[in-house]
């Protein structure tokens, strides 16, 4: 069984458009959901500057976009067509990952995003805040270090790495005193998200999700609440708004697709 997983924030890099649109379909998308989204996603993806690109506001849209841009150059390269068993994305990805399966159009994951990236950007410049990665180290000596910093796991990805969110000044206490034989790696975001400190941004998606119809999920699509396939199409929407606030459980994405039987991603 084959599952497609879509790449979260962090995954973009200056120029990482340029191959893709020599293929036609591909820039043809990409214009229309610059259209959509107000953003000059084609411009972001080939000659923006890296520290551009890392506005949670311009990077959310415009990983998106470039995922569903992408799949679809696949998908119809692939004779019969591409069509997964199973699709997750991590954190922003989960946009992507919900259009594959049906829950939402590419219209619809495009606004909510352009949004939901605006919505973190404030949240995120109201304190000074970001997010490293702990890789290495014994798990329960991870969690112990990361309460006595007052950190959050916000990304749950392995059991050899979690993602630490929190204050700055937090995290470079944290990173001038690493866990026994784990090292701590910022990373190139622009504030704590999914935590607490996203709240704000929360509440402004709640209100735009009482207006979407969704569709119902056509294939297993996997929540980063607790990895388990969503229901239905509302409760998949309910999950992405909470998610801005709440852990990525990506370790249990992992094991969910152990289980479905997936062999290739």
């Amino acid at each position: 069984m084959l599952a497609v997983v879509c790449p979260g924030q962090g995954s973009q890099t200056p120029g990482f458009l340029k191959p893709w649109l020599e293929l036609p379909a591909v820039a043809d998308q990409l214009t229309w959901l610059s259209a959509v989204t107000g953003i000059d996603l084609i411009m972001h993806g080939t000659t923006s500057d890296e520290e551009t690109i890392r506005d949670t506001a311009v990077a959310q849209p415009l990983i998106v976009a470039a995922g569903l841009a992408g799949y679809a150059a696949l998908a119809e390269g692939t004779d019969p067509p591409l069509l997964p068993g199973a699709v997750a994305g991590h954190s922003v990805g989960e946009l992507t990952a919900a259009v594959l399966s049906g829950v939402l159009t590419a219209e619809q994951a495009l606004v909510f995003v352009r949004e939901r990236g605006r919505g973190m950007a404030e949240a995120s410049a109201t304190a000074p805040t970001g997010m490293s990665a702990v890789l290495g180290g014994d798990p329960g000596e991870v969690a112990t270090a990361l309460k006595e910093h007052e950190l959050v796991a916000a990304n749950m990805n392995a059991a050899g790495q979690v993602v630490a969110a929190g204050t700055l000044d937090r995290l470079a206490a944290l990173a001038a005193q690493p866990p026994a034989r784990a090292r701590v790696v910022p990373l190139k975001v622009a504030g704590a998200f999914h935590t607490v400190h996203m709240a704000p941004a929360v509440d402004m998606l709640a209100g735009y999700a009482r207006a979407i119809d969704t569709g119902q999920p056509r294939l297993p699509w996997l929540s980063n609440a607790d990895g388990r396939p969503v229901a239905s199409g509302p409760q998949a929407l309910d999950s992405l708004v909470v998610q801005v606030s709440n852990p990525v459980r990506w370790d249990l994405c992992m094991q969910s697709l152990s289980e479905l039987g997936v062999t290739a991603v």
